[in-house]
């Protein structure tokens, strides 16, 4: 055992309990760095592309496969026991992600269902108060095309099971006859595992540089914005930059590959004093999804209209300082009829302005654009619905890191880059550090109960491993939207693929390398069958309040079954 070593043999109940209660709260803690770290990195974009193919699903099934792989070393009597442990995270964490935030999700993702029997994403309210208490047919969420795509990769990934439980099947006798019979099938399941492991990495580094994994990456923005943890140009400056060179670029390109004379050039002068406000297509799409919510939530009128304060507020609310000059030089460029106010495309416009241009970062020179009275009776109560779909519900403004919100735009960059890899680093250190010992302390908690190990990690594991899944799914279903429900659900399928590859080739290893046995058909089976349900299930259109609750039904069931198989005899 690694540090800390502290055994669990020589401690009385309640101490046992007290140290699950503290590995686990570390282990959560340490699961949550390594989101957050993730999700900072998202908003570089030079590394967006690796950090959503390839760290997010890797970092994001660390905590599990630490604890997979804890369980399989030591003695090999001791390990073949306390494999029982890790099958059981394994098991514990495919199950529990695939059914519990699944059937949250829904829930918190639902609207009412339209005359049609479709999810009416466009009502006011989205689910009306007559419906809040339905868990039948009237409430549901959209199924869209990229979760039932996700549900057959998670089929596919199901393969290596079969490969080590087909033989598993047929190899009977003593625990060392049977890990020697298996030891051949586990080197071929190992390398289905990883062949399916970086697989799926390229898919999702492929579907990321094609701007597949955008709806998770305006999500992040619009939470860490949200959060304080970065200011509008902090957020998006970067990004745009980024789009606006690969689109000068493609344009370049395209120019250079005319025949001479096939394309007339016209040298039209620019005038640096007119502001741009048209930014280029891409851009303009992501500025909508990014701040639409925050549009309705400053439009406390209905209209579709802000006025020159409603947008100073807004700026000052996402911690940028512009001055009366610029906001009025903006406002004379798109309020045409003069009438003092914008609609949302003049709106995204002007913000577009506002974070490409360098000389509106915070002016020092210049005094606040509102009255400190002014800004603390109008834009405090409405600061507190940024990005709050539902209604009459609002969340306390946390605290603003100073450090970052502080800083311009480039310096927030490398002051992100500097936060993530820290906070990367020290979530890795302390799962790696900690994942053993927890590892103990489940199997003393079995041990002292009278039960298979199993069990007990099917229960515990998640709780400290997945934690941040559950957290990061609810948030985004809450939103009540099409793009984020599909988050929510692609995010858990995605997990549950790096479960199949990922954390099983960790198995796969210690049978081979080890020499340790795969008994654990009951087990297989469990997963198996549930994975199956949920990707059926996701093949449907919509899913109601009535399926989500089946699906929740699962997590139990499956332990049932597992129980049930294990009496009639399957290992």
């Amino acid at each position: 055992m690694v540090f800390p070593s502290i055994d669990v043999e020589e401690v009385g109940n309640t101490g046992l309990f007290w140290l699950f209660l503290s590995y686990g709260y570390v282990l959560y803690f340490a699961s949550n760095m390594i989101s957050e770290g993730s999700d900072l990195l998202l908003l570089i974009p030079s590394m967006a592309g690796l950090v959503g193919g390839v760290v997010l699903p890797l970092l994001g099934a660390v905590p599990d496969g630490a604890i997979m792989l804890f369980s399989g070393l030591g003695d090999i009597e001791t390990a073949q026991e306390t494999l029982s442990v890790g099958v059981g995270a394994l098991a514990g964490s495919t199950i529990m992600l695939l059914t519990i935030p699944w059937a949250l999700s829904i829930y918190a993702g639902r609207v009412d269902i339209g005359p049609d029997g479709k999810p009416n994403y466009f009502g006011k309210p989205k689910l009306s108060p007559s419906n809040a208490n339905d868990y039948g047919d009237k409430t549901g969420v959209i199924i869209n095309p990229e979760v039932s795509q996700g549900g057959i990769i998670m089929l596919v990934t199901l393969i290596p099971y079969f490969m080590i439980q087909g033989a598993a099947m047929f190899i009977h006798g003593p625990t060392e006859a049977v890990a020697a019979g298996e030891k051949y099938w586990a080197l071929a399941g190992l390398i289905i595992c990883l062949t399916g492991f970086f697989s799926y990495l390229f898919m999702q580094v492929q579907a990321s540089n094609a701007g597949q994994d955008r709806l998770q990456r305006v999500q992040v923005m619009k939470k860490l914005m949200q959060d304080g943890a970065v200011s509008l140009r902090g957020a998006l400056r970067a990004n745009i930059v980024e789009i606006e060179m690969k689109s000068t670029r493609n344009i370049s390109g395209a120019i250079a590959n005319q025949s001479y004379g096939a394309v007339e050039v016209v040298d039209k002068p620019i005038d640096p004093s007119i502001p741009n406000v048209n930014p280029p297509p891409e851009v303009r799409s992501i500025l909508k999804d990014v701040l639409g919510e925050a549009f309705q939530q400053f439009d406390t009128d209905g209209n579709g209209n802000l006025s020159k304060k409603e947008v100073q507020i807004f700026l000052h609310d996402f911690h940028e300082t512009i001055d009366d000059s610029e906001v009025e030089k903006i406002f004379n460029l798109l309020d045409v009829d003069s009438n003092g106010v914008v609609d949302f495309d003049e709106f995204i416009g002007a913000c577009y302005y506002f974070i490409v241009h360098e000389e509106q970062a915070h002016d020092e020179d210049h005094d606040h654009p509102m009255d400190e009275v002014e800004k603390e009776g109008y834009a405090g109560e409405i600061a507190d619905k940024i990005f709050d779909d539902q209604e009459g519900e609002v969340e306390e403004e946390e605290e603003i890191p100073e450090d970052i919100i502080d800083l311009s735009p480039e310096e927030q960059q490398k002051a992100i880059k500097m936060r993530s890899f820290r906070m990367l680093t020290i979530g890795t250190g302390l799962v790696i550090l900690f994942s053993d010992p927890m590892v103990d302390v489940m199997q003393e908690i079995a041990t002292r109960l009278g039960l298979s190990p199993f069990y007990v990690s099917f229960i515990l594991a998640p709780l400290a491993s997945n934690a941040s899944e559950v957290i990061a799914s609810q948030y985004y279903a809450s939103k009540k939207t099409r793009k984020t429900i599909s988050v929510s659900f692609a995010a858990l399928e995605g997990a549950a693929a790096m479960m199949n590859t990922f954390c099983l080739s960790i198995f796969m290893g210690l049978i081979y390398w080890r020499g340790l046995a795969w008994q654990y058909t009951a087990e297989t089976i469990a997963i198996v069958v549930v994975e199956l349900i949920l990707s059926i299930l996701v093949q449907r259109e919509v899913m109601t309040m009535k399926w989500g609750l089946f699906v929740f039904s699962l997590f139990p069931l499956s332990l049932v079954l597992v129980a049930t198989l294990e009496a009639y005899g399957f290992d």
